[in-house]
């Protein structure tokens, strides 16, 4: 295994099974083979469109609705990872999961108007995973979002959930001024740790912190907060945030944006849960506002 890359890869004892290999050494994450359906069913951490949580929109959301609506096309998903966000496919496939898969697609739902935020997490393959909504909104709230530009005057509350609608993180941006606050939780309630923003001008940095203790950052590596490099308490880089382009209009009349998140080992808890909620961190503190 001299000069192979972190990926998952066939178990050497049971090939059958899928083991890590963190680019020195096996580690103790394997991934047993799903059994066979007896009738064609979605792939294992795919999420069945038509079993999504959703209710249905109120006519004042229909209005701000994008009238052109982009499938979730997994060919376009692919060309997302790898011909906008330069990553190339690993050797093979996650566990299937949200904490297990090495590369996390975060797609936002486009609307002319941003009053319920809406993302979708996919694969590499193009399998979607997670399904994000935002809650706890008000009908006045949603009134002035449609009215205005007011999102970083208001808390947002967004839940990260599976396939049969249970929440696996939560995350909180309190109110802010001028730098944002995220709070992560777990399904559960219970606390993971926070994102701070650390500045308003030049590159933007995150600290991401349990407990009042530093477990790595979000560094912005230029002034336009479009790309980031995650990196732990050793500022070793473990992940990477690359926002991907997907079109003149979406970007000219909507908010919506789109990223992949490269994690490039698998990382022990509350980092992992941390870097899962990087992307939703960075969007939520500096896209939606700017729009």
């Amino acid at each position: 295994m001299a000069n192979t890359p972190p990926g998952w890869y066939p178990d050497p004892s049971q090939p059958a099974r899928q083991r890590y290999f963190d680019g020195n050494q096996w580690t103790e994450h394997v991934s047993d083979p799903a059994p066979q359906p007896q009738a064609p069913a979605h792939p294992q951490g795919a999420v069945p469109h038509q079993q999504a949580p959703r209710q249905e929109p109120s006519p004042l959301e229909q209005a701000a609705e994008l009238n052109v609506s982009r499938p979730d096309d997994p060919s376009r998903i692919q060309q997302q990872v790898q011909h906008q966000a330069g990553v190339q496919p690993q050797g093979a496939a996650g566990g299937g999961t949200l904490f297990t898969e090495p590369v996390l697609v975060i797609n936002q739902k486009a609307k002319l108007i941003e009053l319920n935020n809406e993302y979708a997490v996919f694969n590499q393959q193009g399998q979607q995973l997670a399904s994000v909504v935002q809650v706890g909104q008000s009908a006045a709230k949603k009134v002035v979002r449609f009215l205005g530009n007011y999102d970083q005057f208001f808390t947002h509350k967004l839940e990260i959930r599976d396939g049969h609608g249970q929440v696996l993180l939560r995350v909180t941006r309190p109110a802010k001024l001028m730098k944002s606050r995220v709070i992560v939780e777990r399904g559960d309630g219970s606390p993971v740790g926070e994102i701070v923003q650390e500045n308003v001008f030049g590159r933007i940095n995150f600290s991401m912190q349990v407990n009042g203790q530093e477990y790595g950052k979000i560094v912005g590596e230029n002034w336009r907060a479009w790309n980031f490099a995650i990196v732990d308490h050793t500022k070793t880089e473990v992940a990477r945030i690359t926002k991907t382009f997907e079109g003149v209009a979406k970007m000219v009349f909507t908010t919506a944006d789109n990223y992949v998140l490269q994690i490039h080992r698998q990382l022990p808890d509350p980092l992992m849960s941390l870097v899962v909620a990087s992307a939703l961190t960075v969007d939520t503190a500096l896209k939606q506002d700017g729009g």
